[in-house]
């Protein structure tokens, strides 16, 4: 499989990298809903300690993504209603937007709430702000609102890729698969 993107389908790279962010979403939801039920101690701060690492993981991949979008261009879409057209450009721009913003709120509130950031205790990533736990607060809510964000168009997307492969039957969802030849 080439490194490039195809009329037909993503390369490995783009392929790599959407896989990838996926999983590791799908670790940050776990982290974050087994941190909630945790009592404070030492375990919980463990814990939230890997969710930030992840998260920054998933900042710098999200951001080597958007590039290797800008200077690889996707494959072109299969025939398909203008609105369904629009409605996927929206959510792969709300995608980005999010895997950006959600890193960036968590990393924010961290340093409001003076709990530092490390990426798997290799090194410590600086402060945004001082400590402040009004901004905590409101980073916190905004936090937990994109999250649900991501998750409600995270469900969408793969809803919307289920219907292309079963209902459209356009081949859409196979050009993102890694062990497809085509």
């Amino acid at each position: 499989m080439p490194a490039r993107n195809t009329a037909l389908r993503y390369g490995f790279v783009a392929q790599g990298l959407h896989w990838t962010i996926a999983g590791l979403v799908v670790v940050q939801v776990v982290l974050a809903q087994i941190a909630d039920d945790l009592p404070v101690g030492l375990d919980k701060l463990a814990l939230m300690a890997r969710h930030k690492s992840v998260g920054i993981t998933i900042l710098a991949l999200a951001v080597i993504r958007l590039a290797w979008r800008l200077i690889d261009r996707p494959p072109p879409p299969p025939p398909m209603p203008r609105w369904q057209l629009a409605a996927a450009r929206l959510n792969h721009a709300a995608f980005y937007l999010l895997l950006l913003a959600m890193p960036l709120s968590g990393w924010l509130m961290s340093s409001a709430s003076n709990f530092p950031v490390s990426w798997f205790g290799l090194f410590q990533l600086p402060d945004f702000v001082r400590p402040d736990e009004g901004l905590e607060d409101l980073l916190g809510d905004v936090h937990e609102t994109l999250a649900t964000a991501l998750v409600t168009l995270a469900v969408l997307h793969v809803v919307a890729a289920l219907k292309h492969q079963f209902i459209d039957r356009d081949g859409l969802l196979l050009r993102m698969l890694p062990w497809r030849d085509r």
